[in-house]
């Protein structure tokens, strides 16, 4: 008996599969390049190779495109980020007091006190506290991204750089390279600059207490994980599965919805060879006039999200092929 549990974001689509003991068994992290939906086809054809619909005893979704995944698999459970995050961090250590979670498009900080989510922020506008921007600068360097941590642990006295925006974080480095400061320790400063960034708007007027968790892709650049240290005064833990921390509280949270019902709504592996497409327009049943998205699978409408209300999402869906507008 395994649990799916499905994670897409704007970069990256992670699919895990938990054991009965909720142990790891298997990890994919795919690139997202902008279509979701064949992201999570592209790993459920890699994990049919390997395991059978029967062996699938829930699936939960979550990140930025999770209601896609839902209708596509089948959710049992379908839960926010930090919901998520959370679920997977206390699965793994109860004495969890904040996590920090970077990822390739945006941050965010979870409080955890006695065992519950009691505060959280997210930044999803200034991209100098994400992966993204440590990409570009990696590449602006020439150095591989994943030997860019490698390179900052080398500084000796690493240099100050503006960090408060990306484009001014930017100059500044290219400043610094003029100047002739040495390749590591630009590295370096470009590292405590993100985490000044991140510590004066994503924690801004947070209480930062440890235990913390060092979660998301960035977490993998060790240098990171030390200005942190540095920065707060105290140790910061990468878990083992940081990237896919995520997508093990799905599916630990799927377990749990299945748990109640006693069934699973997963389509199957086969969905993984299916033709899907989606498409939107706008509800014009109130003022709200929201954008409404559907997904379909060889012409039959499957699904639909995105409304305030409900109307759509959570209507009786008549699997007839589709014809005109709705």
């Amino acid at each position: 008996m395994l649990y799916l549990g499905v994670d897409v974001g704007s970069v990256s689509t992670d699919l895990v599969l938990l054991d009965h003991g909720l142990q790891v068994v298997e990890k994919l992290y795919l690139r997202t390049r902008g279509n979701p939906i064949r992201a999570v086809q592209e790993g459920l054809r890699l994990l049919a190779d390997r395991y059978g619909d029967q062996e699938i005893a829930a699936c939960g979704t979550t990140g930025s495109g999770r209601q896609v995944a839902s209708v596509l698999v089948g959710a049992d459970a379908v839960k926010n980020e930090i919901t998520a995050h959370a679920t997977a961090a206390l699965e793994m250590d109860r004495d969890v007091k904040t996590i920090i979670e970077i990822g390739g498009q945006d941050s965010k900080i979870i409080l955890l006190r006695n065992g519950v989510v009691s505060d959280f922020a997210m930044n999803t506008v200034c991209a100098a506290g994400t992966g993204s921007f440590l990409d570009r600068q990696a590449e602006r360097l020439g150095i591989p991204i994943e030997e860019f941590g490698d390179y900052a642990l080398r500084a000796e006295a690493p240099v100050r750089i503006a960090g408060r925006c990306a484009v001014f974080a930017e100059s500044d480095m290219i400043h610094k390279q003029q100047m002739g400061y040495n390749q590591s320790d630009i590295i370096m400063g470009l590292c405590e600059a993100l985490v000044r960034n991140y510590l004066n708007n994503v924690g801004k007027g947070k209480d930062i207490r440890p235990k913390v968790f060092f979660q998301g892709g960035v977490a993998a650049n060790r240098s990171m994980k030390i200005a942190f240290e540095k920065a707060l005064g105290f140790e910061v833990t990468v878990p083992e599965h940081h990237k896919m921390m995520g997508a093990i509280g799905a599916a630990i949270l799927a377990r749990d919805a299945v748990g109640k019902s006693e069934s699973t709504r997963f389509r199957g592996f086969s969905i993984a060879e299916k033709h899907y497409e989606s498409r939107g327009f706008e509800c014009e049943g109130c003022a709200n006039r929201c954008e409404v998205a559907r997904i379909c699978e060889n012409g039959i409408e499957i699904g639909c999200f995105g409304d305030r209300c409900g109307r759509w999402s959570g209507r009786i869906q008549v699997r007839q092929p589709m014809a005109g507008s709705l």
